[in-house]
């Protein structure tokens, strides 16, 4: 009986999320899924790394890739925060983590389902950011001007 009293909780907790709530998981999840590592690296591991292609382009097959494949695409991302980054995606579930037992050890990461669901959301974000850096620049530049 005790499986169905947690089932339970955990059903009427998924009801009850609410992310302007302080202590609600989902804050904490949203909080993670904003950063711009977390965006890129699903990116990355979708496929969807062309620096033109567009929201409506089909991004290629999601595929394995290993930590210096990633890291060499993340342009200025540092070992400590990539490693950080790969460690809570898998956590979560979005991603998982291969470890193939050769000399040295081959370690690839690929997206779950979840994690691709996930990319279908934010790969809005990171095209809507390319298309429109060029309007947000003027208006920082406007902005400057006014106010000094």
């Amino acid at each position: 009986m005790t499986t169905t009293k947690a089932a339970q909780k955990r059903a009427q907790a998924k009801v009850e999320y609410n992310a302007f709530l302080a202590e609600c998981p989902s804050r904490q999840l949203l909080d993670r899924i904003s950063d711009k590592w977390v965006v890129l690296i699903l990116c990355a591991l979708a496929g969807d790394n062309s620096p033109g292609q567009s929201s409506t382009a089909h991004a290629d097959a999601p595929k394995p890739m290993r930590y210096s494949e990633i890291s060499r695409l993340l342009a200025g991302v540092s070992q400590k925060m990539l490693t950080q980054t790969l460690r809570s995606l898998e956590r979560d579930g979005l991603l998982t983590r291969t470890a193939t037992p050769t000399v040295p050890v081959t370690v690839s990461y690929q997206l779950t389902d979840l994690g691709l669901s996930l990319h279908h959301m934010t790969r809005g974000l990171r095209n809507w950011a390319q298309t429109h850096m060029a309007e947000v620049l003027a208006n920082r530049e406007n902005h400057e001007a006014r106010t000094s």
